[in-house]
């Protein structure tokens, strides 16, 4: 059985059937629990966990075999785009084989043209690490969902809402990256942002623009002036 491992995590404490997919969507239908939907960072709107749920290629980013109780590393090809959570958007230049203390190990090759990097991660260590395979359309559709939702910014100083922005950009999260990026727009109408703000903003668009060009097949800039364009229309 497939998993989303955000929603595993949740199972047994949720008011809400973890089981599958459509029996989580069936529970909510008949008596959906906002206090705990509000507790699954990515699903803070019914509509968009509705969304995640419907289609079955959005539970691809974590594969989990229940019986055995362990994720399941995915397969990566040369030539496949991948999302490293300090990075972003990179792809596999090749897979290679080291042997270390006597242990052969697999060793996956990612590319970082933007940052001019390469990164050799063990295979088996690949989820842990949180390098995933490129999001689906379906899963930027609910990215782009959350874009048009409504900036949800805490009352509190900006010290504690830039630690918390910083780690939700950094943890690979597309969901939880469009949410910095939704929460950091200002309209023309709005107060312009402070310099640390702007800085802020434009790391997550970046982040959240690469692997929209990526899925689209356009450059990074055009996807940026994308994301701004619906959300100035939101």
């Amino acid at each position: 059985m497939l998993w989303s491992y955000k929603f595993l995590i949740l199972k047994s404490s949720a008011n809400l059937n973890f089981r599958n997919g459509n029996n989580l969507i069936k529970s909510l239908e008949e008596k959906p629990n906002k206090s705990w939907l509000k507790r699954i960072p990515e699903c803070e709107d019914e509509k968009v966990l509705k969304h995640i749920l419907k289609d079955a290629e959005m539970q691809l980013w974590v594969v989990f075999d229940e019986e055995n109780n362990k994720e399941i590393n995915p397969v990566y090809e040369e030539g496949d785009f991948v999302v490293y959570p300090a990075h972003g958007v990179g792809y596999v230049i090749g897979i290679e084989k080291v042997e270390i203390s006597g242990s052969l190990l697999e060793l996956v090759k990612v590319r970082f043209d933007s940052d001019r990097m390469t990164l050799r991660i063990p295979v088996n260590k690949a989820v842990s690490s949180g390098l995933r395979k490129l999001s689906s359309k379906k899963q930027m559709e609910a990215a782009l969902l959350t874009l048009k939702g409504k900036a949800k910014v805490k009352k509190v100083m900006w010290s504690r809402r830039a630690q918390e922005y910083e780690t939700k950009i950094n943890s690979g999260n597309l969901i939880w990256v469009a949410e910095v990026v939704r929460d950091l727009h200002r309209g023309e109408n709005q107060a312009e942002q402070s310099y640390s703000e702007r800085q802020m903003y434009q790391a997550a668009l970046e982040r959240l623009a690469g692997e929209f060009a990526a899925i689209e097949d356009i450059d990074k800039d055009s996807a940026a002036l994308k994301l701004e364009g619906i959300m100035t229309a939101a």
